[in-house]
């Protein structure tokens, strides 16, 4: 069993592409129209083949009560790995991306959140480099 796609729910599919491919740095890899809306997905550049994240529509009535929670106690909806979060924390604010934590060391890793613009907060993922004796 593996996960092939996951999805987060947006207010507007088009700038939330915009935002995820534009200035986050994914790439579109499906956007069928579907009525009003699409089947919009993006995917890592790294990892073509990988996971997709479907830029759901955020309708139903049930999202926005849950989204204004999770953002209220600042909850992240999605957890997105990184290489290099200070690389990425700065590129990420050279764009315009607003952080809501900056890079914080969390025992194993370090972690930042940020804003999608999209209704969402995001969590960046950084392991520290394994120390050899």
């Amino acid at each position: 069993m593996r996960i092939h796609l996951t999805s987060i729910f947006v207010d507007d599919q088009r700038a939330a592409l915009a935002f995820y491919t534009d200035v986050l740095g994914f790439v579109t890899c499906r956007d069928v129209p579907l009525g009003t809306d699409a089947w919009l997905t993006v995917v890592s550049p790294d990892s073509p083949d990988g996971p997709e994240l479907l830029l759901e529509p955020s309708g139903h009535p049930a999202v926005k009560p849950y989204r204004d929670a999770l953002v209220a106690d600042g909850i992240p909806l999605a957890q997105f790995v990184v290489d290099d979060l200070d690389a990425e924390y700065r590129r990420l604010v050279e764009r315009g991306v607003v952080f809501t934590q900056p890079p914080v060391d969390v025992g194993e890793g370090m972690v930042a959140v940020f804003d999608d613009t999209c209704g969402n907060l995001i969590q960046l993922y950084a392991a520290k480099p394994s120390s050899s004796d």
